[in-house]
């Protein structure tokens, strides 16, 4: 349910919904990192983690000249810098990468270093099964979302394997819906700003079937108001919540939960959606992903 300024009023429809399924596992998983005590604090800085299905998100904030390293890293993972610039190097080659920019970093040994600090989010897949266990939810998924399928990897990118990177100094479009890159692990979505209270009459109340999303506030604060499916089975049932966070926080907010995000900060509110794989949906729309050139989609 979409507000029709709202441009994703324009998908397309889905098909009926079956019957909900009953024993689901569908809780959120909330990380506050201005709250919580981080998972790891040393010379680099510190770093929050929290997980999803199949993701884990590392929030840092860097020390000046901090270097954060990955050795036989499964698999590609994103970078996202929403203030300093960094350098990257993986196969040999160090790239540097301005602030305010995303970027995405194949397999094998790499290093992030923050000449000036500063914030810094990685998105890994629970492939990297030491950053998963070393999550503060670490447990939170034992029991398995059996309603989720397994993570599989979307195409390999045109041209082969390098650091790639791009601005998010991408200016509103009519039509289009934030600002969305992706991978073959990840789709992120740096939304347009919210500056003040979001316009109560115009919220996006919505489900997902069969995938997480993970939002992610860098800036403001946030009231996430999630209503769970009924299903035949008063077992599956919750009351309504509303979870007020401020900034740096995630939260993971399962499928089938009904869902809808109210920027409430005076100022200046700035969420990032994170979805492990990419899209679909959003990857069909022409235009939508700014880097679908280098990134195609499944045959």
């Amino acid at each position: 349910m979409y507000d029709k300024s709202d441009p994703r009023a324009a998908l397309a429809p889905q098909s009926a919904p079956a019957a909900p399924k009953t024993g689901l596992v569908a809780e959120p998983q909330e990380a506050y990192f201005y709250r919580d005590a981080p998972q790891v604090s040393d010379e680099a800085g510190k770093t929050w983690m929290l997980r999803g299905h199949n993701f884990v998100l590392a929030w840092t904030e860097a020390a000046q000249g901090g270097t954060f390293a990955r050795t036989d890293q499964p698999d590609e993972f994103a970078v996202l810098l929403p203030e300093n610039g960094a350098v990257i190097e993986w196969n040999g080659t160090a790239t540097e990468v301005p602030g305010w920019s995303i970027a995405f970093v194949p397999a094998g040994d790499s290093k992030i270093t923050l000449p000036e600090g500063g914030r810094l989010t990685r998105l890994f897949t629970v492939r990297s099964t030491d950053l998963a266990e070393a999550c503060s939810n670490a447990r939170g998924y034992d029991t398995p979302r059996s309603h989720i399928p397994p993570f599989e990897a979307w195409p390999d990118p045109v041209g082969g394997w390098k650091v790639r990177h791009y601005s998010l100094d991408v200016a509103p479009e009519t039509g289009r819906f934030g600002r969305i890159f992706r991978c073959t692990t990840m789709m992120v979505n740096v939304l347009d700003p919210f500056e003040g209270p979001r316009d109560a009459t115009k919220m996006s109340p919505h489900h997902h079937d069969d995938f997480e999303q993970c939002s992610l506030a860098l800036e403001g604060q946030f009231d996430h108001h999630l209503r769970w499916t009924w299903t035949t089975d008063m077992a599956d049932w919750r009351d309504d919540r509303k979870v007020s966070m401020g900034a740096p926080s995630g939260l993971v907010i399962p499928p089938p939960v009904v869902h809808t995000t109210r920027a409430s900060g005076e100022g200046h509110n700035q969420l990032v959606d994170i979805f492990c794989p990419p899209r679909t949906d959003f990857s069909e729309k022409p235009g939508w992903v700014l880097n679908a050139a280098d990134y195609p989609m499944p045959e």
